[in-house]
């Protein structure tokens, strides 16, 4: 990922909370987030550029640079205490607090358990996980922000596999899809979905969930807004989840992670026809 890529998400959060101010505190505190992860993950480049490390001849999670990562972690928390909403910032607060310890095994419990949602607690078996037990969600929540940029360095200096398949997780780490993205193809659009802890994108099935696997077409449905035209919301009448999709050929300004976190009228509206989330952002929505 190049410098250009992370300038790309801050303006577009900048601007769609002057356009979005329903959203506003949200993008804000997206941006702030955003200007740490470029730093963090140039200092990554940095420090890793001659490493045989980033030759990807392990599977993603079997990388994990603690040495590296931990001296970043209580600058990290600063950010957090400094822009987040309050119940986060406590969080941040409290684990700051709780010392390098504390920060180590929230790290690693993210990093090893696979969490599916940075919201839910995760259960491990994993032995190689110190005291593995439920994490606190916002400890998950917190880790799961902090390790994005390592683990798209990671992703980014590996060559994806050639998969004849539909995987409903990503590829290369395993995350669960944070959005879907339209692109145009021909007379129509293809699909993929960005993971929502490496940012790989991955090419899906159109009518396929991501959730169940169902693919028959009246339990799937998509629903939009006029007002964001762009950004639908894809739901699965047979597990009752949701997941975003952001049209590039309606919007090709649009980020697709930045305005999955915008169009909060759409989460409402799912949430309000007992729909669920199938993967929560980084607001927790």
């Amino acid at each position: 990922m190049t410098p250009s890529k992370w300038d790309r998400r801050i303006r577009r959060a900048n601007d769609l909370a002057s356009s979005s101010p329903f959203a506003a505190e949200g993008l804000n505190f997206y941006e702030r987030v955003a200007k740490f992860q470029k730093g963090l993950y140039a200092d990554i480049q940095k420090a890793l550029k001659d490493s045989n490390k980033t030759l990807g001849d392990r599977a993603l999670r079997d990388e994990l640079d603690l040495f590296l990562l931990l001296p970043n972690f209580s600058p990290f928390l600063s950010v957090i205490q400094q822009s987040a909403p309050q119940p986060l910032a406590q969080a941040a607060a409290e684990l700051a607090a709780a010392g390098p310890a504390a920060w180590q095994q929230a790290i690693e419990r993210f990093w090893f358990t696979g969490v599916e949602n940075a919201r839910t607690p995760a259960v491990t078996d994993d032995q190689s996980v110190p005291d593995a037990a439920p994490q606190n969600p916002a400890e998950s929540l917190l880790a799961w922000i902090f390790l994005q940029p390592y683990a798209e360095f990671l992703a980014d200096h590996r060559e994806p596999e050639v998969i004849d398949a539909t995987p409903s997780t990503c590829p290369l780490c395993s995350g669960l899809p944070i959005v879907a993205v339209l692109r145009s193809e021909g007379d129509g659009a293809k699909k993929s979905l960005v993971c929502m802890l490496c940012a790989h994108e991955w090419r899906f099935r159109r009518v396929y969930c991501p959730s169940c696997g169902e693919e028959r077409e009246p339990q799937m449905a998509f629903y939009s807004a006029p007002e964001i035209a762009h950004v639908r919301v894809d739901v699965c009448d047979t597990c009752h989840t949701y997941l975003k999709s952001v049209d590039l050929t309606k919007s090709g300004l649009a980020v697709p992670v930045v305005d999955e976190i915008a169009t909060i009228p759409l989460d409402v509206w799912a949430l309000q026809h007992g729909y669920r989330k199938l993967q929560l952002n980084i607001l927790g929505i």
